[in-house]
């Protein structure tokens, strides 16, 4: 099995910065992109941004600007610096990865449990 752990959430106040955290762990033959989504109350998840192995990135126009993500990959770990934080950033994140657990093995989606982020006004 392939388990991913985030950490770094928490409560900031508008204007404010955090960093999330992501590591992969278990089998893991490759990653291919990871990335970061987010789920407020009430609506529905939403990307926020994916980096690629080779670090080519994607960014929510919401995001863009503001939050940065990258990875260590010898670590399997994948990062979301974000500044200039709004309430209406406040949600549970979610790591996401594609992963091959073995050569022979398909490509899956991984899903982390989530870490809270909470922006005050």
């Amino acid at each position: 099995q392939v388990q991913l752990v985030e950490s770094g959430g928490g409560l900031v106040q508008t204007g404010g910065s955090l960093r999330l955290s992501c590591a992969a762990s278990g089998t893991i033959f490759v990653i291919n992109w990871m990335g970061w989504y987010r789920q407020a109350p009430g609506k529905q998840r939403e990307l926020v941004a994916t980096i690629t192995s080779g670090g080519s990135t994607n960014y929510a126009d919401s995001a863009e600007g503001r939050f940065t993500v990258s990875r260590d990959n010898a670590k399997n770990t994948v990062y979301l610096q974000m500044n200039s934080l709004k309430p209406e950033d406040t949600a549970v994140y979610y790591c996401t990865a594609q992963v091959r657990r073995t050569v022979a093995a398909v490509m899956e989606i991984r899903w982390g449990q989530g870490t809270q982020v909470t922006v005050s006004s």
